[in-house]
């Protein structure tokens, strides 16, 4: 039997997943993930994650919309958001946060709809999962002036690519850390670093299928299944076995989103 791992973020909605997603459900309970995330974008794939969600015992949804996806948002999608944040199974609210790596979106937007997360969040006592692409001081900034206010935010860092101080950062205001396949790939040591010093309790990981497929699958259509690869290296960067590295990652999924 394989240790039991939890993917906390994965698109299952992406069309590259139209064709066989059961037997992708199927190779990640093989692969002993009991439990994935399926992360919304925009108003559109948040409703196509509540549905997933609703029709397949593994998965748990997100709503929210994207950093680089705000500028295209009409103020009826917010207002979906607001509304399907009340859905059954959903457990999280986003993935929102800052992106200045892309300019899709001005960051005065990306900031307002950064801080309507963190608020709608509070209210529904979700955790929230936030992207930081080249934006690390913006988003500890805008954290620390909601963590001032309102105390320790509850939620995570997805695909964590920070260095060593926003890590400390963002554990300080009680955020956990999520790692994905990048952590894997040979240019990525500084990231491994930082991956070793995370705290047991504090550490998650998650696919972001179907993007950057961990090695030994880079290249290929990342999926769930997969997440164990990125979990055998964290094991690996820490000194511990993988089933003890699984045993903390699901402990804090469990915590963090109130999966079963």
């Amino acid at each position: 039997m394989p240790p039991e791992w939890i993917d906390t973020h994965a698109h299952l909605d992406d069309e590259r997943f139209a064709a066989d997603l059961p037997a992708v459900l199927e190779r990640a309970a093989a692969a002993g993930v009991s439990r994935v995330v399926v992360v919304a974008t925009t108003a559109a794939t948040s409703r196509t994650c509540v549905d997933l969600a609703a029709r397949n015992p593994s998965l748990f949804a997100t709503v929210g919309i994207q950093p680089n996806h705000v500028a295209e948002a009409d103020p009826p999608d917010w207002d979906e958001v607001v509304r399907l944040a009340s859905a059954a199974r959903v457990v999280a609210l986003g993935e929102t946060g800052l992106d200045r790596y892309w300019d899709h979106t001005p960051l005065p937007q990306q900031e307002d709809y950064f801080a309507r997360h963190l608020e709608l969040a509070r209210r529904h006592n979700l955790p929230v999962v936030i992207h930081c692409r080249d934006a690390e001081a913006d988003v500890v900034r805008m954290l620390r002036a909601d963590f001032d206010r309102h105390g320790p935010v509850r939620g995570v860092m997805h695909s964590f690519t920070g260095d060593a101080g926003t890590a400390r950062d963002c554990l300080a205001m009680g955020l956990f850390l999520s790692f994905a396949g990048m952590v894997t790939y040979k240019n990525a040591q500084p990231l491994r670093d930082v991956a070793r010093e995370v705290p047991p309790d504090r550490l998650l990981v998650e696919t972001d299928s179907p993007y950057l497929a961990p090695v030994p699958r880079r290249g290929q259509r990342n999926e769930p299944a997969f997440v164990a690869h990125t979990g055998a290296l964290l094991a690996q960067v820490r000194g511990i076995e993988a089933e003890v590295l699984a045993g903390h990652t699901t402990r804090n999924a469990r915590t963090l989103f109130g999966l079963p």
